[in-house]
């Protein structure tokens, strides 16, 4: 059989273009290693004419935030007909926008935080300090403050003290045009990754991530040692059950495709709340997806290696 063409896209211009580039350059390697001819890609003006002049057989999205997970790239890749791992562009689009993921999945009946998102614009309009206090009033502290859009948890905080709030909102707005405010749930927190690299969608090991007393902030996420992993997580088996289950149907719900990782929190009643969905996950070295696949008996090249294959036969 002929071998296989691969593009790794990653890099681009978000604010977690060093990260991206991280986890590119380590599916690249992967799928070098799995028999696959490699081309690392960034996402900069040469790359339409790239895909004309040379496509590949598949593109494989290492892509994270702004264009590389709303939608914006896969639109393009549809609308020049190459084959790609990874969710449409629709249901990116949905799942990029974290309070409409939120509604759809609470209009499902599961349980997610709760929460109000508003752009700066409202703050301006109504007085910043009456809507910080009405959000106060209503959600509790501590609170989680973060933009409605984005990943890695930058501009994410969770705010403790009433005078903290102000500051943590310029903080978050520097990231995105709208805040999402958050009730703060006390608990596990765990991610879940779904992979379809067979006949059906399936869950890898819940992944527990312990921080200390400290926040799962992008330096926890990214520095070695930042961040202590347990795969599966330490809980029962009933509630690995049924965060596999809200995996699932959460990758169901909002339209996804091939993979996709939820990060939720297990509360102290031992409920799955969840907080989001990530179409494309981190493959960094620290990255979650990459531990629940080890846990699970596979590697990166293995794993992205059949959704390829999946995605070529999808055409």
């Amino acid at each position: 059989m002929t071998e296989r063409t691969v593009a790794v896209l990653a890099g681009g211009l978000s604010h977690e273009r060093e990260v991206s580039l991280r986890s590119g350059r380590r599916l690249a390697a992967a799928l070098r290693d799995s028999g696959f001819s490699v081309r690392e890609w960034d996402m900069d003006g040469a790359l339409v004419e790239r895909l004309r002049s040379d496509p590949p057989d598949a593109v494989a999205i290492a892509l994270h935030g702004g264009e590389g997970e709303n939608g914006s790239v896969q639109a393009v890749l549809e609308l020049l007909g190459v084959p790609f791992v990874g969710t449409p562009a629709p249901a990116c689009r949905r799942a990029w926008d974290k309070p409409t993921a939120k509604a759809e999945l609470a209009r499902a009946g599961l349980l997610t935080p709760e929460w109000v998102a508003l752009p700066h614009t409202t703050f301006r309009a109504l007085g910043a300090q009456a809507v910080l206090d009405a959000m106060v009033d209503r959600l509790g502290l501590p609170m989680m403050v973060k933009p409605d859009q984005g990943g890695s948890a930058l501009g994410a905080q969770v705010v403790t003290d009433r005078g903290d709030l102000p500051s943590a909102m310029v903080s978050c707005l520097a990231y995105g045009p709208a805040v999402l405010a958050e009730r703060y749930i006390t608990g596990t927190e765990v991610a879940v990754s779904v992979v379809h690299d067979g006949d059906e969608p399936r869950a890898l090991p819940p992944v527990e991530v312990d921080t200390g007393d400290g926040a799962y902030d992008y330096t926890a996420r990214y520095t070695p040692g930042g961040a202590t992993f347990h795969c599966p997580a330490r809980l029962d088996t009933a509630t690995l059950a049924a965060l596999e289950e809200t995996a699932l149907a959460a990758h169901h719900l909002l339209g996804l495709r091939d993979v996709s990782r939820l990060d939720a929190v297990v509360d102290t009643e031992g409920r799955v709340q969840v907080l989001e969905v990530n179409v494309s996950p981190g493959l960094t070295e620290t990255s979650l997806l990459p531990t629940a696949a080890a846990a699970a008996g596979t590697d990166l090249g293995q794993l992205y290696g059949a959704m390829v294959e999946r995605a070529i036969h999808r055409g």
